[in-house]
């Protein structure tokens, strides 16, 4: 058996013990594996190099210090990435509008009621149907007792007339 062969039936004889090993480390039976493939493909290398007294123990150095590094590595990012989470949560502004907003929604609710006072009540009572209760054309008119194209003319017209109001009120 040639000298590498020996150290492939080591790993082969080793592999299942290894993943466990590295498993207690990194707390990730998916993870262990890939460090133990890591650590083969290491020891292989470390191999052709120099020869080494103690192979199984070298192997098992080689599968802790790769573990570590991992579980190192692991919790610097989720360090980062709550660090990152909790800054762009600190840099992100509320989801309020500010004063001036509120100031300038509240006149234009203010000029939309007064507009919407203006109108005939047919009309009203089919735009609140529609924009507000979800209604459809041909339900309004079912329960207006209207055609369907006449709730539409109310809707429209009435929506015209609100929107010409704001649109002179707020210039």
């Amino acid at each position: 058996m040639q000298y590498s062969e020996q150290f492939l039936a080591l790993f082969v004889a080793h592999r299942s013990k290894l993943v466990s090993y590295a498993s207690g480390i990194v707390g990730d039976p998916a993870r262990a594996e890939d460090v133990v493939q890591e650590a083969y493909l290491r020891f292989s290398d470390a191999l052709t190099a120099k020869p080494v007294d103690d192979p199984l123990g070298y192997l098992y150095r080689i599968v802790r210090n790769l573990a570590l590094d991992g579980r190192r590595h692991i919790g610097r990012e989720a360090r980062y990435l709550t660090q990152s989470v909790e800054a762009m949560a600190d840099a992100m502004a509320e989801d309020k509008p500010s004063p001036e907003i509120e100031a300038v929604d509240r006149g234009e609710m203010r000029l939309l009621r007064e507009a919407m006072a203006e109108l005939p009540e047919k009309s009203r009572m089919a735009i609140e149907m529609h924009r507000i209760g979800g209604c459809t054309i041909k339900q309004i008119a079912g329960r207006l007792g209207i055609s369907v194209g006449q709730a539409h003319s109310l809707i429209v017209n009435g929506l015209e007339h609100c929107r010409m109001r704001l649109k002179r009120e707020t210039r």
